[in-house]
């Protein structure tokens, strides 16, 4: 499963104008963001500022080579239609939380403190619109947990 992920998003690469050695040599610049909200099973309600990693060649490298994540900010992969995501840390030299999310904007599975650098597939265990990265520790530090709803436009959940 891995390997079919690695092959097609290399695959993409060229389509996006650029090569698989060119998208992992450092950080890609800062992507736009967009406000995104959790709303955890106590009513309580955490603002994020996210970067949109919308296109193939976003999402390939994602938050690869950045030296950390702030506190309210992240990046979130849009896959454009529910689908199962699978994840890794190449290159990813940060310990980072990642949030698998519905359609409907609830929170799917979460992967906490993730192992830089590491090859090891992390899956959604089932069809996901967006994966959300945020700084290691966020999760239990919010008290985030499956289930949670998660507030933004691609869920058509934005206030």
């Amino acid at each position: 499963m891995r390997r079919r992920l690695l092959l097609g998003l290399l695959a993409l690469a060229p389509a996006a104008g650029i090569s698989p050695a060119q998208a992992q040599d450092g950080p890609q610049p800062k992507l736009p963001t967009e406000p995104l909200t959790i709303v955890t099973r106590d009513g309580k309600r955490h603002e994020f500022q996210v970067e949109m990693a919308i296109d193939p060649q976003q999402q390939m490298v994602g938050l690869m080579f950045r030296p950390s994540v702030g506190p309210n900010e992240g990046m979130l992969f849009d896959w454009g239609q529910p689908r199962e995501s699978s994840m890794w840390m190449r290159n990813t030299i940060t310990s980072l939380d990642m949030l698998f999310i519905t359609q409907s904007g609830v929170v799917l599975r979460i992967a906490e403190r993730t192992v830089p650098r590491s090859l090891a597939a992390i899956s959604s265990n089932g069809p996901v619109r967006a994966t959300l990265e945020l700084a290691a520790g966020t999760a239990e530090r919010l008290n985030i947990r499956v289930g949670d709803k998660v507030e933004q436009r691609i869920f058509g959940t934005a206030r």
